[in-house]
Formats: C-alpha cells, sequence, structure tokens
C-alpha cells in the first residue's frame, strides 16, 4: 500500500512528464440516468478529476450513449454504466470491450459477480456482502433493525466528511450508495491515468485489476476481487444512524468475509 507521502511524489513526477508530453484526453462513456444520484456522483468525479489533471496534463469528458451507440463507437477507453443487469451483461460481453474495464455502479445482483468475467468491475456491495455484514452484526443485536448501507451522509472516517461536503455544496443534495459509486469510478479511472500516464484501455483495466489500491474516503487499500467486486467496508445503519463499519473487528477473513470471496 502506498503512503501519501508516495502519492505525492508519483503525481510530482506525472506533472513533470506532463509538461514535456501531449495532453492525454480522456472521454469516458455512460450508460443510465442523467438525473438523481448516481449522475451526481459522476460528475463530481469528473469535476475533480480535471482539477487533478490541470496540473498532469489530462482532460476527462464524458459521453451519454444507449447501448446500441456504444457498440458502434470507434474507441472506447472505459465504461461506467448505470442500468439492470441484462444491458449491464450485454455490455460487458461484447468481444470489442473484452479489453475495456466495464463498471457497474449500481446493481447489487449477486450475478454480475458470479459471471467472473474479465472486464467488469462492480463498484456497490452486492447482496451477499450485504448479507454477511447484517449477520455479523445480528450475532450481538438478534433484535436490531439495522440495515447496510455503502455510504452515508454522516459518515466522516478516512476524509469521508470532506467529501460529503464537497457534494452537497456542488449538487445540493446528499451523496448516497449510487452517488459514492459514481464518483469512485471516475476517482479510480483518474487515478489510473495519473499513475499510468495512459490512456490505454488494456493498460487501464488491467491496473485497476491488478495494482490499485483505492481509498475512496472508505479506508485505504480498496482492491478487485476475481470475481470483479471491489473490496471495501460497509456500513451499518439503525434508525438513519451508523451503528458499526463492517466487516466487524475481530471477524476472520476481514474484507473477504463480506460477498462472493472469488471465483475459484
Amino acid at each position: 500500500m502506498r503512503t501519501m507521502k508516495s502519492w505525492l511524489f508519483v503525481l510530482m513526477a506525472a506533472f513533470s512528464q506532463s509538461s514535456m508530453a501531449e495532453l492525454i484526453d480522456v472521454k469516458i462513456h455512460y450508460i443510465g440516468p442523467v438525473t438523481g444520484g448516481v449522475w451526481f456522483g459522476v460528475q463530481q468525479g469528473l469535476t475533480e478529476a480535471n482539477i487533478q489533471g490541470e496540473f498532469l496534463g489530462q482532460k476527462y469528458s464524458l459521453e451519454v450513449v444507449s447501448v446500441e451507440e456504444l457498440a458502434k463507437a470507434e474507441s472506447v477507453t472505459a465504461v461506467l454504466l448505470a442500468t439492470d443487469v441484462t444491458q449491464i451483461l450485454s455490455v460487458a460481453n461484447q468481444a470489442a470491450l473484452s479489453n475495456v474495464a466495464v463498471f457497474n455502479l449500481i446493481s447489487d445482483k449477486d450475478e454480475l459477480r458470479s459471471a467472473c468475467l474479465a472486464n467488469l468491475l462492480n463498484i456497490t456491495p452486492s447482496q451477499k456482502m450485504k448479507q454477511d455484514a447484517l449477520a455479523q452484526w445480528l450475532v450481538k443485536h438478534p433484535d436490531s433493525t439495522a440495515h447496510i448501507q455503502g455510504w452515508h451522509k454522516s459518515f466522516k472516517k478516512f476524509a469521508a466528511s470532506q467529501l460529503n461536503s464537497r457534494f452537497t455544496k456542488a449538487h445540493r443534495s446528499i451523496m448516497n450508495d449510487d452517488a459514492w459509486a459514481g464518483w469512485a469510478a471516475v476517482k479510480m479511472l483518474s487515478d489510473t491515468v495519473a499513475r499510468n500516464q495512459s490512456s490505454d484501455a488494456g493498460v487501464m483495466l488491467n491496473y485497476l485489476k491488478n495494482d490499485i489500491a483505492f481509498d475512496g474516503q472508505k479506508g485505504a487499500g480498496a482492491t478487485f476481487r476475481d470475481t470483479g467486486q471491489l473490496r471495501q467496508l460497509v456500513l451499518i445503519i439503525d434508525e438513519d444512524k451508523i451503528v458499526a463499519e463492517a466487516p466487524l473487528r475481530g471477524v476472520k477473513g476481514g474484507l473477504d468475509s463480506l460477498g462472493l470471496a472469488s471465483c475459484k
């Protein structure tokens, strides 16, 4: 896991290189609604990516397309999907996108993880992750009415409060699970481009699957399993208040105690 100091070194080195190189223009394709939480999250991610990009010689843009339009696109760097299982699988299974990062932003369906598609990256916690987290909580709180969320407006740790504040100020709404996922996907992409100084789809997918250790204001070290699921803590909510974070302390397996751990 890289420290903040090493990350700053990477950014400084990237800035030095970018000052002598051509602008890296990153176009991201998006299928989904253009209103609501997930859309606002993607927009927040783009805004922050372009602020960082000003120093690193990178520019980010979003193209809203349909599944049919995406199939005809000549060049695709990465795809963000805020849609249903059928469309997600349809896009991820396109032969032309086999080496392109396809992000599932909002669907928690377990079948998208058990499909084990090499290019499909699932940001939002799966159904099984939520079930496992709740089961851990109910061991000592059997009468609880808690439920599981990936994000919450009152989350403060890991600079989460600053992210919540930025989002609310920009969009006049609270950051929910979908908004966080939209922001996180764009943040991952911009971090990947910054570290590799490349917008090549294959380079980016390989880095995301094998090398990235994402913070996302949920704690350092979030990585992707071979199922395509992002390992991450989740929040246990009761009466709209955070009562705990899962995995609970002492649970064997840590982050991999939540959800399908592997395709094997």
